[in-house]
């Protein structure tokens, strides 16, 4: 069975035509980033209300792309709510940018210093986001990263 939220034939809007940006920052380092498309707007997301890892010393060298980091965030049950919430915002804005020709949308989550929460966040986003067809870019901007 298909998710029915989003758009899966031409007709409809292809999310393939869509280009997301997800993005993880941090609130400390650099602040909500710019839209580099020029058209502004999106979505931000703030996951500083998840507990920190990089207040834990064995996390402090490590950022959310770290297995144990990973198992750390997904250990709290809040954290995957909090995705599956910030999705269900996602899903009719995707359809609708789909299918009214839309390029771009993006989509930011902000943490302290832009290592941990965040990047968590983003890439687990950014696993969404394909799986539903839609084509992603992912920065991690306080590493400087494009995925």
């Amino acid at each position: 069975m298909t998710d029915s939220r989003i758009p899966r034939s031409p007709e409809e809007g292809s999310l393939a035509g869509l280009l997301v940006s997800v993005c993880s920052f941090g609130y400390l380092r650099s602040g909500i980033p710019p839209n580099p498309h020029g058209n502004g707007g999106g979505f931000v997301f703030d996951c500083r209300l998840f507990k920190n890892p990089g207040r834990e010393e064995r996390f402090r060298s490590r950022n959310g792309t770290d297995p144990d980091v990973s198992a750390f965030l997904e250990g709290d049950p809040e954290v995957g709510a909090f995705l599956d919430h910030a999705q269900a915002l996602l899903d009719p804005v995707l359809r609708s940018y789909a299918s009214r020709g839309y390029a771009h949308l993006q989509v930011c989550f902000g943490c302290t210093g832009g290592q941990h929460r965040s990047v968590y966040c983003a890439e687990r986003m950014a696993e969404r986001l394909r799986a539903l067809g839609a084509r992603v870019e992912l920065l991690h901007r306080e590493r400087g990263v494009w995925w």
